[in-house]
């Protein structure tokens, strides 16, 4: 039954007088609570120390000293020692221990020491960026703490979630996230949507009492719990659990939950696994051969292991996140706070921005334009009786009561009318109501409900016309229904009034609202924002669609639309919805950009119905009724000012209602998918060509090509200038379309230039072994080449760095500053390692003389020329970018 439940009489327990038992023995009583649901709410405030009143403020912060804060911890920063395990995880830098360990069981101590100084340069890379990304996620998280209203010294104050302790009496009103697991005390219509710990699709209506012990959670009715939200209603809870001792601390304590796997991420793993099956393939091809030869020994394994570590990307980790982290502070200057980095990507990614048109097409201040009775004529007493339901409703605030409430032609004086009971609005009935009597008092009282035109029009038997109720008949709701549909088509947002004499001794429920008079209609205007248009024209050359999905009423959904420029041609209403399978949804979806007077189920069917489709959807939302479409969304976007559920459902928060925050976040996410890419392209490509290259010449040579300490101080010294691709300036052409993953290109890529700096590194092979022939002594021609090698693979890796970062010819793409830094400063250390002394005694280098040098630098021109017409043709080949994604999300590149 709906409506105000008998509520709880707890303990008239001072807050501020002196606790029934100590801290401690109340804590030692609170060990053996179980079943809580089963107790009555009083015994429970007995055992808990708390009242009527709430707990005092000492109490509490006593109570959250010992109990610690009310999170399950799965948002706190984790610390260093927890990054460096994590790090040392990676199996690419296990390949690197064994390195350094097998290194120092030979008693090659310079190599060991070499490899532990290049294995903690990388860590600590990583290591740093990570903890400095996690320390400014956390800090942009605080500012979107939920908050409760806890009553606190008998006083009401609004206190962050954090700080809910046991004992704590809680008040819950529509648009609350639960703050703790605990009983109701009271409740009027509280309707809670416990989906995420229940499974339920339909919310669950809750009230005082007692549940039986063994009920299951769905079955607990006087029960509310964390992480749950409050759809419609208002209450009183007792705060029992907190924390991890919650039922949702308790399940991530148990399942460890993640977050899903993205397209992205997805895309990284398989990337992964590609590397490894090449990696294990030419490391076992090597070693094998080797061992037939008989060649095996010492260095063998090292080289062997080296060339492991050489074609993985050791320091994609590092790149990664210091790509996002960089990617999320350039979005947090510009006011989004990214709750998820790798939200930034998928925003990149996004084809379709699902949004309510209220604050982001139009302003969303709307105004009261005209209070009008049933003959459309002004009425002013109708002003009056909307200002008693706005200014009494205590439920979910909104913006057309707060128009209500800013018109001052509709305010009366204080004291003439008081409020008995009220009957909340839900997004089912679509109506509030409540009930008054006037200060002389009576015997009845005036119940004034207003909601949606349909939904009062449906209650409703007669209307007020002339100073008298007159039937409302089938003739007048005809004329009603026209002259809302003008209104409406003029964007005008409708609501109806009605009122009814009732008994003022009674609880009301929804079952109350039956039989009422209609007394007429409220106006509300609410303009287009201004410079949305321009907004709306630069995501459509991004190609992103804009579709709006609103409760309102389609025919101002629709004005809205065309004033922005939106085709609202084809329009779908829920009505509609209903009645159709997913599978014709899925054919009408795609080609609507307009849904109208649907509910929050069908914002979240639409949303997946879109993504079956192979779309990208982002949704735009800050409602309590958004937030099922937000959590479905593959980026969620709420706003700073929306209720908590829609805030923590959301992947991105902006600081402003703006769509052209939502503009800049698309281009730093494909500034940031971009970037990532181009250290995937350099990494793959250079490595995978040098690696084939020691490879072929490990097997052809009499001796080693490289040893194994320079083979890992040229991959180590070539990464360095990758470190500056987080911030390196993109063409502006990536800007004009999605991106998505493709593994083919990848590997296509990988394979065309790694083949070409493989056939670069052969001709240097031949160069130097022509140059080196009249060296008498193996050891001294051995020296000679892979000196002279060393400094041509790191050339190479370096200036293609320089080709490939750009689509565009290498000429026409300015480098960011550290990029090009580096590159230049890298390629003179690497043509001075060879003559200065520490390198000599440290790598085995050797001076190389000035022919060899110039042999080595023309090669590397060559190399470059030969890339950049490579470049040019498999960019005709795969046209610009990276190419859209298949049409069904999640199909395998």
């Amino acid at each position: 039954m709906s409506g105000m439940q008998e509520g709880v009489a707890l303990p008239d327990r001072s807050p501020t007088g002196p606790a029934e038992a100590t801290p401690e023995a109340r804590a030692d009583r609170l060990e053996s609570l179980e079943n809580f649901w089963a107790r009555p709410a009083d015994e429970l405030a007995d055992l808990l120390g708390s009242g009527k009143d709430g707990l005092s403020g000492d109490e509490a912060r006593r109570r959250l000293l010992r109990a610690g804060p009310n999170d399950t911890g799965t948002a706190r920063v984790p610390g260093l020692a927890t990054l460096v395990l994590r790090h040392f995880s990676n199996p690419l830098l296990l390949i690197l221990l064994f390195a350094a360990v097998v290194s120092m069981t030979m008693r090659e101590w310079t190599d060991a020491i070499i490899v532990i100084l290049i294995l903690a340069a990388s860590a600590v890379l990583s290591i740093y960026q990570e903890h400095r990304a996690s320390q400014a996620v956390a800090r942009l998280r605080r500012r979107l703490t939920v908050s409760s209203v806890v009553l606190r010294d008998g006083s009401a104050c609004q206190l962050p979630a954090t700080e809910i302790v046991p004992g704590d009496v809680i008040l819950l009103s529509a648009g609350n996230q639960i703050p703790a697991d605990g009983v109701v005390l009271d409740a009027t219509d509280l309707f809670v949507d416990q989906a995420l710990l229940s499974g339920e699709t339909w919310l669950a209506e809750k009230h005082p009492g007692v549940s039986p012990a063994h009920a299951p959670l769905a079955s607990r009715g006087n029960c509310v719990f964390m992480g749950t939200s409050v759809r419609s209603g208002t209450g009183r809870m007792l705060a029992v659990n907190t924390g991890r001792h919650t039922e949702f601390g308790l399940i991530e304590g148990q399942l460890e939950r993640q977050e899903p796997e993205t397209e992205f991420e997805r895309g990284l793993r398989r990337f992964g696994a590609m590397l490894m099956r090449f990696m294990f393939l030419i490391v076992l091809v090597v070693l094998g051969i080797n061992i037939l030869l008989q060649r095996a020994s010492g260095d063998t394994l090292l080289f062997v292991v080296a060339l492991a570590v050489g074609l993985s990307p050791e320091l994609l980790p590092a790149i990664l996140t210091v790509t996002l982290a960089h990617g999320s502070k350039e979005m947090a200057r510009q006011g989004v706070i990214v709750k998820r980095l790798n939200a930034i990507e998928n925003l990149g990614s996004m084809t379709v921005l699902c949004t309510d048109k209220t604050g982001t097409l139009t302003a969303g201040a709307p105004r009261l334009d005209a209070a009008v009775d049933v003959s459309a004529r002004p009425d002013e007493e109708l002003g009056r009786l909307a200002f008693l339901n706005a200014s009494l409703q205590t439920g979910l605030a909104n913006a057309l009561d707060q128009a209500i409430l800013a018109s001052p032609s509709q305010r009366l004086a204080p004291g003439t009318w008081r409020k008995l009971d009220e009957i909340p609005y839900d997004f089912q009935r679509r109506r509030l109501s409540v009930v008054v009597a006037g200060s002389e008092g009576g015997e009845s009282a005036l119940m004034i409900t207003k909601g949606a035109f349909q939904n009062v029009m449906d209650v409703c038997a007669s209307a007020w016309q002339d100073g008298a109720e007159v039937p409302l008949d089938e003739s007048m709701r005809s004329l009603m229904s026209e002259r809302f549909a003008a209104w409406s088509a003029q964007g005008f947002r409708v609501l109806g009034l009605a009122t009814r004499r009732v008994d003022p001794g009674i609880r009301h429920s929804p079952a109350d609202e039956r039989n009422l008079c209609l007394r007429g209609f409220l106006l509300f205007f609410d303009p287009p924002e201004p410079g949305v248009k321009p907004t709306l024209a630069s995501l459509h050359r991004l190609g992103v669609t804009l579709k709006i999905i609103t409760g309102d009423n389609l025919a101002v959904a629709r004005h809205v639309a065309e004033a922005v420029g939106i085709d609202a041609s084809h329009a779908l209403t829920g009505e509609a919805l209903s009645a159709m399978s997913d599978d014709a949804l899925w054919q009408r979806a795609a080609g609507c950009n307009l849904f109208a007077e649907v509910d929050p189920n069908q914002k979240e069917r639409i949303v997946r119905v879109l993504q079956k489709g192979g779309q990208v959807v982002g949704f735009l939302g800050d409602g309590i009724n958004d937030a099922p479409a937000l959590h479905a969304a593959d980026v969620g976007i709420s706003v700073d000012r929306a209720v908590d559920v829609a805030r923590e459902a959301a992947d991105l928060v902006l600081l402003k209602h703006d769509l052209k925050l939502v503009r800049a976040g698309i281009d730093e996410g494909r500034h940031t998918f971009a970037n990532t890419l181009k250290y995937i392209f350099i990494t793959t490509s250079a490595n995978f060509g040098n690696m084939i290259s020691m490879a072929v010449a490990a097997l052809a040579l009499p001796f080693l090509p490289l040893l194994a300490k320079q083979i890992l101080l040229n991959n180590f010294l070539s990464d360095i200038p990758a470190l500056g691709i987080a911030g390196d300036n993109v063409d502006r052409e990536w800007d004009r379309t999605p991106h998505r993953w493709d593994l083919n290109m990848i590997r296509s890529f990988m394979l065309s230039f790694g083949l070409i700096s493989t056939a670069f590194d052969l001709v240097t092979f031949g160069a130097l072994l022509w140059l080196t022939r009249n060296v008498a002594a193996m050891d001294d021609q051995a020296a000679l080449f892979r000196t002279g090698w060393f400094v041509e693979s790191l050339l190479t890796q370096l200036f293609i760095l320089m080709v490939i970062r750009t689509y565009k010819p290498i000429h026409r793409s300015r480098p960011a500053g550290f990029v090009a830094g580096a590159v230049l400063a890298i390629a003179g250390l690497a043509l001075a390692l060879p003559y200065l002394p520490v390198a000599q005694q440290a790598f085995s280098f050797v001076p190389l003389p000035w022919h060899m040098v110039a042999a080595i630098l023309l090669i590397t021109a060559a190399y470059i020329i030969v890339s950049e017409l490579t470049k040019r043709h498999f960019y005709r080949r795969f046209g610009f970018g990276i190419r859209r994604r298949r049409a069904v999300k999640g199909e395998s590149a």
